[in-house]
């Protein structure tokens, strides 16, 4: 299945691709397509994590949302169909909700080599970055992608470097209450959030399905770079 992809990249890097192990927290419209592209791309060791279930209004953006699997645990959705794209993968999927009283425990026991933040909570998102940090993984953090249209927009740096992202700016402040230092690899992005007055954001299928694919396209280039694999 990786016929096409061994035409640009050596086949041994495609081979040292399956032996990492992938962490990916939240399988929203963001993390769908981070699981979606690493598994095309020769990722085969993962552990996905999310408590939601499908629901109706996740079908404008992420890419399990079907008739078909609405109400259905978005974690057994994907061991499904990560299996039916390669069935040679490992998938561990959990069924829970991080926070503070267990996401150190739960990243150390799996201790993936890379682990991919995705998820909604802020809190948790800090937790998640304390996590790797101590434990020294790799790791990159979803930044805002609700209340945007432009996919053009979407940008990776170092978390220092963010501007206009209101979640950004909010978790700039919670590391610095955190003592966090050092590099914090983000996601985010330039475009100014279009108001809205619900309290749930907009969503459109251009942005967190874009920001998915930036994401495992940096893990993916990171991954098949000798000097970055540990």
């Amino acid at each position: 299945m990786f016929d096409r992809l061994e035409s640009i990249i050596p086949k041994e890097k495609i081979e040292l691709l399956k032996t990492k192990k992938i962490m990916i927290i939240g399988l929203g419209g963001v993390g769908g397509y981070v699981v979606e592209s690493l598994v095309r791309s020769g990722i085969t060791n993962l552990i996905i994590i999310d408590k939601d279930i499908v629901d109706i209004t996740n079908k404008n953006r992420q890419i399990i949302a079907l008739n078909s699997t609405l109400g259905k645990s978005k974690v057994e959705v994907f061991k499904d169909r990560i299996l039916d794209i390669n069935k040679e993968c490992n998938v561990e999927g959990l069924n829970i909700f991080l926070d503070i009283n267990n996401t150190f425990d739960i990243i150390n026991k799996y201790h993936p080599d890379y682990v991919i933040d995705a998820c909604d909570t802020v809190t948790t998102k800090v937790e998640i970055i304390k996590a790797c940090k101590e434990l020294d993984i790799d790791f990159i953090s979803s930044m805002g992608t609700g209340n945007k249209l432009d996919p053009s927009k979407l940008l990776i740096s170092d978390i220092k470097k963010t501007h206009t992202d209101p979640l950004a700016k909010v978790m700039r402040k919670l590391l610095r209450e955190n003592n966090i230092k050092g590099k914090v690899d983000v996601l985010w992005s330039t475009e100014l959030p279009i108001k809205n007055n619900n309290r749930t954001p907009g969503s459109s299928s251009f942005v967190p399905s874009s920001a998915g694919i930036l994401i495992g396209s940096y893990v993916f280039n990171k991954l098949i770079n000798d000097d970055i694999i540990k």
